[in-house]
């Protein structure tokens, strides 16, 4: 019988666990789907069944959970016989520092090093090595599973912007620099923005917004980072689901003095219950917010500080790179939120940037957005993390090709 090897690639973030099962010698999509609000009571489990989306709601759904179900899903839809099927596990990890600059196979060894890294990105490495580990138990041994990094996309980002102001000493010492995150999707943008106008990435100055639960904007030219939004974790930038965003560093010392916590916890507040959901006080999902802003002031607030920062950083991209080529929107906000595109877009009209209403509102799939008199394009183009993972892994190993039994 002959049986074809297959790569799982899963994609933990902070709130969600996406995964999608590639065949190994093309890379055609087998099958994939997501867990959303994860460890709380809406927590929703999605897979393809016969074409369409099976959801099932599994309060308090956690990744350990989510992996081994997963599993239980894919053996029972016979997308595996058995967990021997899959030749490689590819992961997306947010934070791999200077420790790791390229796609790397998990061992005993490195995965200490990689938990050691946690501080970096406290929300997201965790919950990646916590698939890691589960994985550990439920595969094979010889099974390679692949952590692939957002950070390595920044790593060639110029000093001026990677570095902060403090002692140059302390940056060198212990890596304290933007390591940006959201760098595998930043990257497959940039290629796709790329061929979809058939140009050289090379020759785009282009600004990309990955806006779901995390959210970042990057500015590319010469087809590397030249800036972007998130920093030394993922708590820097714009106002996330969770996250605060940017916030003076001396607001932490004041609130341990005034709520009695340490720094820690003070952090904790800062990646757990702020952002959309600490400014609105209901939700950390930006379609709640949409639906509540008529009629709930704080959730409205949420919403215009949301559009306020993303409108910041890129009029600042603007004048940094001297102009601009391109405007991309993707993941799960930027790609579904027809309104908060516009919100942002007419927000630019200064710069001479337009939308076009109709393909903004009722295209799918990738496309232009902008008007024929828009100084820039705007693009929508879905991101697909997945697939440049799956990439990674097969460029990375020597994988076994499909074998008869």
């Amino acid at each position: 019988m002959r049986i074809l090897k297959k790569i799982l690639v899963l994609n933990a973030g902070s709130s969600s666990l996406k995964w999608q099962l590639f065949g190994i010698d093309d890379l055609s999509l087998i099958n994939k789907g997501v867990m959303e609000r994860m460890k709380t009571p809406e927590a929703i489990f999605t897979i393809v069944r016969n074409g369409e989306a099976f959801t099932e709601q599994i309060a308090n759904l956690t990744y350990q959970q989510g992996v081994e179900l997963l599993f239980d899903q894919l053996k029972h839809l016979h997308l595996i016989q058995d967990v021997d099927e899959i030749a490689a596990v590819g992961h997306r990890v947010v934070a791999g520092a200077t420790t790791f600059t390229q796609p790397t196979q998990i061992t005993e060894k490195n995965l200490s090093q990689l938990k050691a890294l946690n501080k970096y990105a406290p929300l997201h490495n965790p919950v990646q090595v916590e698939c890691i580990e589960t994985l550990m138990k439920v595969l094979p041994k010889s099974t390679p599973q692949i952590a692939v990094f957002d950070s390595k996309f920044y790593l060639d980002m110029p000093e001026q912007n990677a570095l902060y102001a403090i002692p140059y000493d302390y940056s060198k010492k212990y890596q304290i620099r933007k390591y940006g995150e959201h760098g595998i999707s930043h990257e497959y943008i940039l290629h796709e923005t790329a061929n979809f106008l058939k140009k050289d990435y090379h020759d785009l100055k282009l600004v990309t917004l990955h806006l779901g639960g995390g959210a970042s904007i990057t500015a590319s030219e010469k087809g590397k980072p030249f800036d972007t939004s998130m920093g030394f974790t993922p708590l820097e930038g714009l106002p996330m689901g969770t996250r605060s965003g940017t916030v003076d560093p001396a607001v932490v010392p004041f609130l341990m003095d005034e709520l009695h916590l340490d720094a820690n916890q003070i952090i904790n507040i800062f990646n757990e219950k702020s952002g959309l959901l600490g400014v609105s006080g209901i939700s950390a999902d930006m379609r709640d917010i949409v639906s509540n802003a008529p009629t709930n002031a704080r959730a409205k607030l949420a919403y215009e500080m949301f559009i306020n920062s993303a409108v910041k950083y890129i009029g600042g991209y603007f004048t940094e790179l001297g102009g601009l080529d391109v405007i991309t929107f993707t993941a799960g906000i930027g790609e579904h939120q027809a309104s908060l595109r516009t919100d942002i877009v007419d927000r630019l009209a200064v710069l001479g940037i337009k939308l076009d209403e109709e393909s903004n509102n009722n295209g799918k799939g990738p496309r232009v957005i902008s008007s024929e008199d828009s100084t820039v394009k705007v693009l929508m183009i879905p991101t697909n993390e997945e697939l440049a993972i799956a990439k990674a892994v097969k460029k990375l190993g020597s994988l076994s090709n499909p074998v008869d039994e």
